[in-house]
């Protein structure tokens, strides 16, 4: 029996991209026959500028780079990859001849994840660049996930160092820690983070009245500290705020209706009190609050407390 089969349009999976970076033709040309073999996309580029150039057309997803190149030298583009969002989760993957042990820490503290030594040994060099790949897709595949749950991460190391943040914790503290200073930014940055290692949850201010909170979730097996970062709601952000001025719930019922104009007497007659303990309330939210005159209280509730409980 013949059975009639509907024509069914299916989405073939997306190629891998990697950029082949190399000023030696025959190796370019090795390289690109074995990764198509492989079933890779491929891109070329012959020095540094020519590298950054294919960035701006399509980020890739991996890329082998030559160490020693004309001009800019592999080290110094790796370098200038990894300081780019956008592009910094890429993995590097160095190609040279040099053996020495200075050159290959080199490599890595310029961003790369691993080096592979001229001549080429095609399998391995397959085999080192499927294995990065795969793991900084599974890397970018968590970061979204958490991003898209409207938070952020970020990974300190057993120093203290940001080792890691994903691209939403890296908005927010952009935004909280903003300056001309680079470097003042996220070292002002860091020392925050490094705050919530031992003091629980932590603010700071963002733009338009948010508050960026950071909670510390525990330590990895290496010594790394995940921290989560969210934006507060209006709502947590004034609970926050009265939790570090530490007022007792009665303290705070005076002070909402203080801010609503009442007098002591007024406020009394509310909540059941005489004025006298009124004004001993008062007396506590004052030095509290650090201020000594009414008016400086209620302009200073309007920030506290909640909107709906200051308005008349």
């Amino acid at each position: 029996m013949t059975r009639s089969v509907e024509s069914t349009h299916f989405k073939a999976p997306a190629r891998r991209v990697i950029l082949v970076v190399d000023d030696a033709l025959d190796t370019l040309s090795m390289l690109c026959d074995a990764l198509a073999a492989e079933g890779y996309a491929v891109l070329v580029a012959r020095d540094a500028i020519e590298a950054l150039q294919r960035f701006e057309i399509t980020v890739p997803d991996g890329v082998l780079l030559d160490a020693v190149m004309p001009g800019m030298d592999g080290f110094a583009l790796c370098q200038q990859l990894k300081a780019t969002p956008p592009w910094s989760h890429v993995p590097v993957v160095f190609m040279t001849g040099l053996s020495e042990t200075g050159q290959i820490l080199q490599g890595f503290a310029s961003g790369g994840v691993d080096y592979v030594v001229k001549p080429l040994r095609i399998p391995e060099v397959l085999a080192r660049l499927a294995t990065h790949v795969n793991n900084a897709r599974a890397a970018r595949l968590a970061r979204e996930a958490v991003d898209v749950a409207g938070m952020g991460t970020v990974l300190l190391d057993a120093l203290g160092r940001v080792a890691w943040r994903s691209p939403q914790a890296t908005r927010w503290l952009e935004q909280a820690f903003e300056s001309e200073d680079t470097a003042q930014s996220q070292a002002a940055a860091a020392s925050w983070l490094g705050t919530a290692q031992t003091g629980g949850e932590v603010s700071v201010a963002l733009p338009e009245g948010r508050r960026l909170m950071v909670r510390h979730m525990g330590q990895g097996d290496l010594g790394e500290s995940m921290l989560l970062l969210r934006l507060a709601t209006q709502d947590n952000a004034a609970t926050q705020r009265m939790r570090e001025v530490a007022l007792t719930p009665r303290e705070t019922e005076v002070l909402s209706w203080l801010a609503k104009g009442k007098t002591n007497r007024d406020i009394a007659d509310i909540l059941g009190m005489s004025p006298r303990t009124v004004n001993k309330h008062l007396e506590h939210i004052f030095e509290k609050l650090g201020v000594e005159t009414r008016s400086a209280a209620t302009a200073i509730a309007g920030q506290l407390l909640p909107q709906g409980s200051v308005n008349p």
